[in-house]
């Protein structure tokens, strides 16, 4: 499934494949091997509206905190077909974890992209460093000696309860009180308070809670232009490791869609195993469901469905890790489509679901079914604003049109 995926995707040839020759390539399996642990703790985890320690303590013996930090402070620099692919695979056992431990990773490539200073002052004290994020420049700015001085509120940090350091989107204000830029400011978690707002009806155990700034004071270094950003150019002096050449935008939505596809694939292998312990179907003679033609039609249009979300995920990726390597900036409608593929993923991954939950009725439903959690994960977490498939087919369809005004910078 994934292996058609590599074959089909388009943008620069490089000769190699990168992967098959890196000490990271395991990690996939890595993570597969950990998916009945995330299953036995999912319930916990969501109850809890935090990571199950067990699962943090997992995933950290793993590696799998580490696939986004450079391999210069001991972490994999593994590809961002990689990440999706853990995150891919953790997603089949919990969502929240899968959400978290892919975001946090994107949050470590967020890092790498600035200097070489800034780097060191995360992972030269902590090799194993995790970060959170949140993008929106929802905070002020005021110019300082060196750096700018930060407060406000920002909402939704998934991971922010497992990370020292966050990366928060604000304005960058000159010394005439102007704004010429939005930057993301890179500073400890000792410098904020965590206020508990996440209450919600998926993806639960994310802790996405909001991050709190009172006169913070960030110096210049560990302030990421996002407009920069946005066209490729990254502060980061290592311009050869092609990880950190990685499109800004595509990079950030492919890191949101792993979990996705994740929580398809459990909920069809879920429901295969519960069709496999022969039950009937109620009110009709079938005294086993597998042996009914609407349950093997609708199983197979399912699995269907995931696989087609699968090959559009894997693609995306695929490119994207091509233009990295190329060292090339990736065009503008190679990031279209690859925000296109995304919703694809979104659109299919949630059919199949509701597929899936027809074949098992309305016991689906029960509190102690893991499904309906599948179900409530992946409505909340597939309705991300950066994930929304009405706003991507657009930017896609004016791309096609060669229409140069967009209706976002996010491409």
């Amino acid at each position: 499934m994934t292996t058609g995926a590599r074959d089909r995707a388009t943008g620069p040839t490089t000769g190699t494949e990168p992967e098959a020759t890196r000490e990271w390539a395991d990690l996939p399996e890595r993570a597969a091997r950990m998916v009945e642990l995330l299953r036995r703790n999912a319930a916990r985890t969501e109850q809890d509206r935090r990571i199950a320690e067990e699962n943090i303590v997992a995933l950290e013996e793993a590696g799998l905190f580490g696939m986004t930090i450079p391999e210069r402070f001991g972490g994999h620099q593994a590809s961002i077909r990689t990440l999706v692919e853990v995150s891919s695979e953790l997603g089949r056992g919990c969502g929240s974890t899968a959400w978290i431990t892919s975001l946090t990773n994107i949050s470590g490539w967020l890092i790498s992209l600035y200097p070489e200073r800034t780097q060191r002052e995360v992972y030269e004290a902590n090799p194993r460093a995790r970060a959170c994020s949140a993008l929106p420049p929802q905070g002020t700015s005021e110019a300082a000696d060196g750096g700018q001085i930060i407060s406000g509120r920002w909402g939704f940090v998934s991971g922010c309860l497992h990370a020292g350091w966050a990366l928060l989107g604000t304005p960058v204000t000159g010394t005439s009180g102007e704004q010429p830029d939005q930057g993301l400011a890179l500073v400890p978690m000792e410098q904020l308070t965590i206020e508990d707002t996440w209450q919600v009806t998926g993806m639960c155990g994310t802790g996405s809670n909001t991050l709190v700034a009172n006169g913070v004071f960030v110096p210049a270094h560990r302030i990421l232009s996002l407009t920069k950003a946005r066209r490729g150019e990254y502060p980061t002096e290592f311009k050869n490791e092609a990880l950190y050449r990685a499109a800004f935008v595509p990079t950030l939505a492919l890191s949101l869609a792993g979990p996705l596809l994740g929580l398809a694939r459990g909920g069809l292998e879920l429901v295969l195993a519960s069709v496999a312990k022969g039950r009937g179907i109620s009110h009709t003679f079938y005294q086993e469901a597998r042996e009914a033609p609407a349950t093997q039609t609708q199983l197979a249009e399912a699995a269907q469905l995931i696989d087609t979300a699968a090959l559009h995920l894997m693609r995306a990726a695929d490119d994207v890790d091509k233009w990295a390597v190329s060292g090339r900036c990736m065009p503008v409608p190679d990031r279209a489509r690859v925000r296109m593929d995304i919703a694809t993923l979104v659109r299919r991954s949630r059919e199949a679901v509701d597929i899936l939950l027809s074949v098992q009725g309305a016991r689906s439903f029960a509190d102690g079914n893991p499904l309906q959690r599948i179900w409530r994960d992946l409505g909340t977490g597939s309705r991300h604003a950066m994930l929304n498939p009405a706003i991507a087919t657009e930017i896609y369809g004016r791309s096609l049109l060669g229409i140069e005004e967009q209706i976002t910078p996010l491409i």
